[in-house]
């Protein structure tokens, strides 16, 4: 359902069954809710300031080797939006969550 490098991806899936107003029932998958790696549990592979211009993606990239994986910069800092660490100035942590 979703790409092995996904944040989603490896989640478990499971079915809902709903009842529509005709009276037929349908199932629809859904993803079980993920958990956000404990900040404390996670490898830091750097520290980055970020400058003028830069986005989480292109780090991502630069760090992770994958720019789809700006999730993992995310998880690893406590922000609730990931625009707030693209911010020129700002530094934030690259880790990857120990497994």
């Amino acid at each position: 359902m979703f790409a092995p490098g996904s944040r989603y991806g490896g989640l478990e899936i499971r079915d809902i069954v709903l009842a529509d107003p005709d009276g037929t029932t349908r199932s629809v998958p859904y993803v079980v809710r993920r958990v956000l790696p404990r900040l404390d549990d996670q490898a830091a592979l750097a520290v980055h300031r970020v400058a003028p211009g830069e986005r989480l993606d292109d780090l991502a990239a630069r760090y992770l080797s994958d720019p789809t994986r700006f999730w993992m910069i995310c998880d690893a800092n406590p922000v609730l939006r990931p625009a707030e660490l693209d911010v020129p100035g700002r530094s934030f942590v690259v880790a990857m969550p120990r497994r």
